[in-house]
C-alpha cells in the first residue's frame, strides 16, 4: 500500500528526492514519516509530516538538508534530500501513523524501502 522510490547512488553533496506513493487506500488522515536503516544499525526516525502538511519534524542530523512534504491529490509523500553525506547511506522507509511520533512502533503501515548510497 506504500511504495517508496527514488533512491540511488550519488556522490556526497548531491541531492535526491524520495517518493512514497500510497495505493489501495488514502492516508490523508495519517501522519507520514520517513525512517532509515543503515547496515548493522537500528531503524532511525528521519522526518514526519502532519496530516495537514502544516507541521513537519526532522531529526537533528538532517535539519536544514532534508525536507518532507506531501501532496494529498497524488496521495504521495516526498523527502527532498540535499547536501547528502556518506552517513546518510541507508535503506529509507516511508510509513504511516495515526499520531505524530518519532518511534517506529507507532507506525502501522510501511513501504518496502529504497536504497540510498552516498559515496565520498
Amino acid at each position: 500500500q506504500l511504495q517508496a522510490s527514488g533512491g540511488g547512488l550519488v556522490q556526497a553533496g548531491a541531492s535526491l528526492r524520495l517518493s512514497c506513493a500510497a495505493s489501495g487506500r488514502t492516508f490523508s488522515n495519517y501522519v507520514m514519516g520517513w525512517f532509515r536503516q543503515a547496515p548493522g544499525k537500528e531503524r532511525e526516525f528521519v522526518a514526519a509530516i502532519s496530516w495537514s502538511g502544516g507541521n513537519t519534524y526532522n531529526v537533528d542530523s538532517v535539519k536544514g538538508r532534508f525536507t518532507i512534504s506531501r501532496d494529498h491529490a497524488k496521495n504521495t509523500v516526498y523527502l527532498q534530500m540535499n547536501s547528502l553525506k556518506p552517513e546518510d547511506t541507508a535503506v529509507y522507509y516511508c510509513a504511516a501513523s495515526p499520531i505524530v511520533a518519532g518511534v517506529s512502533g507507532s507506525y502501522d503501515y510501511w513501504g518496502q524501502g529504497t536504497q540510498v548510497t552516498v559515496s565520498s
